[in-house]
Formats: C-alpha cells, structure tokens, sequence
C-alpha cells in the first residue's frame, strides 16, 4: 500500500473513530474528501507548520463545517497544531476540536464555519485582501491562494451566490474552490430540492470551471495545477464524490451526513481499507512521515520571505498593516455650532480624515454609497483590472458583502467595513454574528436608522434592528447624536478591535449641539454620558441618536416650569454597561425615575428604566408620510416628552 493510500485510510480512520467517540458528528464528508485533503496539503499548501501563523501562507477554509474532522485531522497529521489528545476529545468541554470549526480555536482554523455558505464567502473576503495588499507591495511579500472546500448545502445557500458573482466580477484568480459534490443532504439525495446546472451557473458567474472525479488523486493534482495556472478567474472544481467513501452500507446514504457510522461500520470499513478493526485512534508512523516530509522545504519557502520582508523599502508599512490602527495622525473634521447636518454625512467626512491617516482603510456600500455616504473621495474603485483602489461596490449583496468583510479582516492587513440601510440588517445578521463570534474589528456602517426616513414607508423603516442587533454578544452598537458624537463613535468603533461595531447614523438632518454649555462629545468613548443637568434634578431623560436633541429641548421647558430634570445621551449600551458602578450610578442616578426616548421599540429598555421608569418608542411598524409628520404622530416631539415626565413624577 502506498504512503499516499496510508494517509488516506489515516485520515478516515481518524475521522470514524473521533466522531464515534463523541457520539456526535458528521463522518461522511470526512471520508467523502479525505483524497481531496491528501492531494491539497501534501502537494500544494503552501504553509509552515512551524509558523503556522506566516502572513504569506496559504488560506484554507473548511465551507462545510459539519465535517470538521476533516480539517482537524489535517491541523494533527502536519504538525500544524492539533494533538491527537485534542482528536480523541472531539466536541467536549474545553477541547479545541469543536462541534463546527471555531476561529482562534488552534492555528490553522483560518474562521468560524457552522452555518452553510459563510465560509465561502469568507473564501473571497480574503482572496480579495490578498490581491489588494498583493497589488500594493508586490508580490515578494504577499502572493498567496485561498482555498475553499464547500459543499452542496454551502451552494444552496444565497450567501455563497452572492460572494461567488462578485468574486468573478473582480476576477479573483487565487482563489480556488473544491467542491465536494456528492449529490447528498441530511434529508436525502439532492434532487429532492436542488437540480441545477452548478457548473453553468459557475461558469456564468465569470468562474474557471473543471469537473473531476473526486477520489481520483491524479485528477485532483490535475485539476488544481489548472487552477494555479488561471490567474485572471477564480477556479470552481466539481468533485463528484461518494459521501462515506468506503464504508460498507452507508457510502452513497444521507445517514453517513449527520450521524455517527456505528461500531460495526468502523470494524468492516477499516477492514476494506487494510487496517486493524481493534485498533483506534491508529495513525501510522508512515502517516505522518507523508505529510511532514517537505517540511524543510516548506521551512525554506518562509524564511525567504523572512529575507524578503527584511531588506523590501515597504516593511515597517506593511508590518503597520497587520497591527491595530493608530489613531493619533488623525486630522479630525471640525463641525459647527448651530448648523444641521444628517449624521450620515457626518461619517462621511469622518471617513474622508480616517482616510488620509489609515491607507488600509477600504470598504464600501450595497449599492447605497450615495447614501451612506462611504465613499472615500479621490480614491478609485476596486475592479477587475485596477485593484489598488479603496472603494468596493458590493452591488446589492448585503449578506455576501458582511461575509466578505469578514473574511477581509480574518485575512488581517486591511480595516473593512461596509455599509448598507438599517433596516437591511436582517439580511446581515448572521454575518455581523459571525463577526461579534470571531472577534473580528469590522465596522457595520447603517444610515437611514428609524422612522424619520419617512415617505418609503414600514417596509425601509427599522424600529426592531437596534434592540436585535444590541442582542448579539460582543457587537458594539453606537447610535450618535450628533456630528461630534458621530466622530467619536468612529474613534470608539476603530478602537473595539476585539469585535465588530454598528453605526446606526441619519438620514435627516439633526442640529451640531453647542457643547459651550454641554458635556463634550467625548463621553461617547464611554458609551453614555451626562450631556446637561439641574442641580435638583428630579427625573432623567435617556435618549439617543436623533432623540437626543428632543430630550434637550423638553429639558429645557421642564426648566421653564421649575421642574429639574438630567439630559443623558446614551450611544452605545455596551460600552457604557463595562463602565465602573460609581460612573454608571453618577450618570444614570438610581433613586431617579427615567424616562427613555428612542425611536425604536421599547422592549429592552427596562434594563434602565427599572420598575419607575418608562419609554417612548415605536412598538408598531411606521407609516408612508414625510419623516417629521411620522415623529409628530408617534409621540416624538417635546410636548409628549414634557408630559410623560411629568406623568412619571406624580
């Protein structure tokens, strides 16, 4: 039997028996590509087990997470990170070999896949980073392929379609997919729900496309050298496969997809393949001997790199790139007392200064740059053929265009963000929880964020998305007040590099508050802050966004009628919740009633309002009617909030 046959048999071997032990798994996909993984790791990643972390190295994104064995047994039988203490404690408490691959789990893991469809579009996020860095410092410091294995279920899902057109659209050439194509899903055979042409459809998308056998290794080699070699498309390989390749009774059946294969199975299916039933967890010294024996080689191919980064006239840069961004070159712009100014286009020219002091800045909009005001000026767009611009037109893809941003930054070099309505949101989210999962510094650019986007109606008006998005753990949602909280939100918002943020900014105009007799807008760096108070105050009004300059103007007719009253703008509830208690308790005074205006639903608000607390909200959808008209109508204007203070204090 050949060393390549071993590490096969090895890697499905592992596959079973880590799966069976747990008692949970998907062994199906792991022996359906085990041929795949062999071919693709020991022929053609390019890596350094001993650096696993190497900024040139290749990409390798498991799309169809489920089978997660897969990529574990590889991180194990290359030395890369996993140990086989590590296989045995498959899916447990505390192991690193998790259900679905987690990011920053162990070295190797290059992002989160659980839900279908994300890390292919991930796949293209950090194909895109690589041919933009690679476009500004050449290709003796960044000249790298990503590949992606996916599966039916992955191409099901509209989020992979998105990400697939745009990749063609730019042609993204060192991006190469494996597609295991074995026509089977947890309920059945493909045909039950999906008979398309895969191929043509790829092909259409502008892609390379070839179509293979996927347990013959020859024409796996074949089909990837073909794909190194385009550079001008990215490269679909059709891998007809046989889902639990090998396995007596369940090869070809939906009952290898989600379930372990059975003791018996094991038994007569390592039979088949020449190995020893009674042992588990087996792996050959010659396993491990095929898969690390171009190592020194693999060494060699980083340390030349190491030399290339050492001597190239743009290392302190592109080292720059990779670390968080510097802040302190930042001209901010200035904005002036007394005028109106939509926060939307505030961001923007926040934007235009971030622009000029972090040249790793890039993003751009789902076709809405105009109104979101994300455009950065004087820069090109990314295209096909003229890749070193800063501004993406993702086209009306928000969902592929929140996954590729995530794999943007998963690719690490780069600062994305993206923008979009917030009302699109929900076709975002599971992206922007992927991102608040891994950690990732993504900024969630959001205009036209309530009710006041007026005539377009319910349908664009978003009154739940704030409190959903304040739901997701780690994803700090920032709703400015005004042109000089927006700034700060962006300081805040680049400073979170432990996660994502949402900037929920204006369509209509708001006035540019005179800090002369205001707190300044720094207290956004806070998360929420005391913008104006009485010395007797006897209620406190919590607003954010557009609601703040309300809640001012009823503070000061509370005055007018000898009522003391504390004016709290309250941006980002995150932020201001990881405050100390003597801060929290100065700004919002818990022998205080409060009374919170925010257009948006109520629920949620309790946290703050306590049991003597109220809201004025939204807890209906909105109407088609110019903005101002909607607010007066709903109870947004200083009146209804003087009354309902009041109502609060008797």
């Amino acid at each position: 039997m050949s060393s390549e046959q071993i590490a096969v048999n090895t890697i499905k071997s592992l596959g079973m028996d880590a799966i069976q032990k747990a008692n949970s798994g998907h062994p199906g996909m792991v022996l359906g590509m085990a041929d795949i993984a062999t071919v693709l790791w020991h022929d053609f990643l390019v890596y350094d087990p001993r650096d696993p972390t190497w900024k040139d190295r290749d990409r390798v994104v498991l799309s169809n997470g489920h089978g997660s064995m897969l990529l574990y047994a590889m991180l194990y039988l290359t030395g890369t990170s996993l140990t086989l203490d590590d296989i045995k404690n498959f899916r447990q408490w505390g192991a690193p070999t998790a259900g679905h691959p987690e990011y920053g789990f162990a070295p190797g893991i290059e992002t989160t896949t659980g839900p279908l469809g994300q890390g292919f579009a991930n796949g293209v996020g950090m194909a895109l980073a690589e041919k933009w860095l690679s476009e500004k410092f050449g290709t003796d410091l960044l000249n790298h392929r990503t590949y992606v294995l996916c599966g039916d279920g992955c191409l099901m899902e509209g989020v992979s379609a998105e990400a697939a057109s745009l990749a063609g659209h730019l042609g993204l050439g060192k991006l190469i997919v494996l597609y295991d194509d074995n026509r089977i899903t947890i309920d059945g055979a493909t045909d039950l729900s999906f008979s398309e042409d895969v191929a043509g459809r790829f092909s259409a998308y502008g892609w390379h496309v070839l179509k293979i056998d996927g347990h013959d290794r020859q024409a796996i080699r074949e089909a990837i050298q073909q794909g190194i070699a385009t550079t001008d498309k990215p490269t679909m390989i059709c891998c007809r496969t046989i889902i639990a390749h090998g396995a007596p009774t369940k090869a070809g059946s939906n009952k290898s997809h989600g379930s372990p294969l059975g003791e018996e199975e094991i038994r007569n299916t390592k039979i088949g393949m020449g190995m020893d039933p009674d042992q588990h967890f087996a792996v050959p010294e010659e396993a491990l001997a095929y898969f690390t024996e171009k190592d020194d080689s693999r060494a060699e191919k980083r340390k030349q790199w190491n030399r290339n980064l050492a001597s190239h006239p743009q290392k302190d840069e592109f080292l720059s790139f990779f670390e968080r961004p510097d802040l302190t070159g930042v001209e901010w712009p200035n904005f002036t007392t007394g005028s109106k100014e939509a926060t939307r286009s505030s961001s923007g020219k926040v934007i235009q200064s971030l622009a000029k002091a972090l040249p790793n800045l890039l993003g751009g909009s789902a076709d809405l740059a105009g109104s979101n005001k994300s455009l950065i000026n004087g820069s090109d767009d990314i295209s096909a053929n003229h890749f070193s611009g800063r501004n993406i037109h993702f086209g009306v893809r928000e969902h592929g265009m929140a996954a590729i941003c995530n794999g943007m930054s998963l690719h690490g070099g780069v600062l994305p963000y993206c923008a979009t309505f917030l009302v699109f949101h929900d076709y975002m989210k599971p992206s922007v929880r992927l991102a608040s999962i891994m950690h990732q510094p993504v900024v969630f650019i959001y205009t036209h964020d309530s009710i006041y986007l007026g005539e377009d109606g319910p349908t664009h008006q978003p009154v739940e998305q704030l409190m959903s998005m304040r739901g997701i753990p780690n994803l700090w949602v920032v709703r400015p007040a005004d042109a000089n909280e927006t700034r700060y939100a962006w300081e805040l918002a680049l400073s979170h590099t432990d996660g994502p943020t949402a900037l929920c900014l204006t369509r209509q105009k708001l006035p540019v508050l005179d800090r002369t007799d205001l707190e300044s807008a720094s207290g956004v760096l806070k998360g929420g802050y005391v913008l104006s108070e009485t010395a007797n105050s006897q209620v406190i009004l919590v607003a954010t966004g557009s609601e703040v300059s309300l809640a001012l103007s009823a503070h000061q007719q509370l005055q007018q009628q000898g009522i003391g009253s504390k004016v709290v703008s309250l941006p980002c509830w995150k932020v201001f919740d990881m405050q100390d208690s003597a801060y929290k308790n100065a700004v919002l005074n818990p022998d205080l009633p409060v009374l919170t205006i925010e257009a948006g639903i109520t629920f949620g608000w309790e946290r703050y309002t306590g049991r003597n607390g109220s809201s004025i909200g939204v807890d209906r959808f909105g109407a088609s009617a110019p903005g101002d008209i909607i607010g007066q109508k709903l109870g947004f204007h200083t009146d209804n909030i003087v009354a309902r203070a009041k109502e609060l204090l008797r």
